[in-house]
């Protein structure tokens, strides 16, 4: 193996760890999140069925709106970019911060759906 294949393979595996950790951190929130807002559900609705039902709309809204705003960026991203710089409004918004959000939003209504599919496992 050369040097150049060793320096892209470390790249690619530094690459994987941020992007795991970025997603992973925002899904064990929402699988916390998930498997919480379905007991509290239960306890406050005292139907197991519609709390559950109710968490996991929540996190597929979640997972929507994240999967539809990282589409967004990506699509519409340096238009908005060009424009602040046209304007010279100031603004620091960037493609890949809004990009990364929305990686984080679709992962925490992924950990949502999990949470609830274990929840429901112990009610």
């Amino acid at each position: 193996m050369n040097a150049r294949n060793r320096s892209t393979d470390l790249d690619l595996s530094r690459w994987t760890r941020r992007r795991l950790r970025l997603v992973g951190g925002a899904l064990g929130v929402g699988l916390l999140a998930g498997v919480l807002g379905t007991l509290l559900g239960t306890a406050l609705l005292t139907d197991p069925s519609v709390a559950r039902t109710k968490t996991f709309a929540l996190g597929a809204l979640c997972l929507g709106l994240g999967l539809l705003g990282w589409s967004g960026s990506v699509f519409a991203g340096p238009g908005i970019e060009n424009m602040h710089r046209h304007l010279d409004s100031g603004s620091d918004w960037s493609e890949t911060d809004s990009r990364r959000a929305m990686a984080r939003l679709g992962g925490f209504g992924a950990g949502v759906m999990a949470g609830v599919v274990l929840a429901a496992q112990v009610i």
